[in-house]
């Protein structure tokens, strides 16, 4: 249900190999590669060009709920609610300062509030499943959430994603963006996700995969979990270039 995400400019020099483009278990890997070289836009020969570069987001517009995505509606979402916060970096650890930081993702049932979502699991009237931050001085960010529900994967003989959130990160344009899932540690999906598996580099995959935080949990009210975001370097988090 993810968007297919554009080419990407943030990454450097050094990144990992993405993966191959052909990794024939997962087929849409083939299918969403980019199949041309990226283009340069000339802003002089295209005035209307120099849109694509203007800021994204300001302080003042994220708002205080933004961030929390069981506080969107009248009634409490179904489910397990979970505090995800991390910290974005670039290759040599420093933080990356007032970052736009978006996520999407299933609800607790594992369906996204999207018409195009067929899977016959209930709706939450509670759970959008949206929601975006900035990253503060350190460069973290912090969501307030549920844990999504595994759904089927369409035109796979029984096959499962595994709980996962998209998250998306711009950078000072809008042709700068990076695109990737983090995952839940222990979940028993993860060995047979077409997806997770597209990323062959073991080191890779499991960077990918957040760590239960105790301390960050809220008692009473939520579990919590830390996951950071290495934008380039040897490194660098997988992001889902040309997917």
């Amino acid at each position: 249900m993810a968007p297919t995400p554009q080419p990407t400019a943030l990454a450097g020099p050094g990144t990992p190999e993405p993966p191959a483009p052909e990794h024939i278990p997962y087929r849409s890997s083939t299918l969403r590669q980019p199949l041309r070289p990226p283009v340069e836009i000339d802003h002089r020969a295209d005035p209307e060009a120099v849109e694509l570069h203007g800021p994204v987001f300001g302080v003042t517009d994220v708002g205080a709920l933004d961030a929390d995505l069981t506080r969107r509606h009248t009634g409490e979402p179904l489910g397990e609610r979970i505090t995800v916060t991390g910290r974005v970096l670039d290759r040599a650890g420093r933080p990356v300062r007032g970052q736009l930081v978006e996520i999407w993702q299933a609800n607790a049932s594992g369906r996204y509030a999207h018409r195009g979502d067929g899977h016959p699991a209930p709706l939450d009237p509670n759970f959008t499943g949206t929601g975006r931050a900035l990253t503060d001085d350190e460069g973290r960010y912090a969501f307030t959430t549920i844990k999504p529900g595994a759904y089927p994967l369409d035109g796979y003989d029984h096959a499962w994603r595994p709980a996962h959130i998209h998250f998306s990160l711009f950078g000072p344009a809008f042709t700068q963006r990076l695109i990737t899932q983090m995952y839940f540690p222990g979940d028993p999906l993860l060995p047979y996700d077409p997806v997770l598996g597209s990323v062959t580099d073991p080191a890779a995959r499991a960077r990918l995969v957040a760590t239960y935080d105790h301390a960050l949990s809220d008692p009473e009210r939520s579990l919590g979990y830390r996951w950071d975001i290495v934008l380039d370097g040897p490194s660098a988090t997988w992001i889902e270039e040309g997917r």
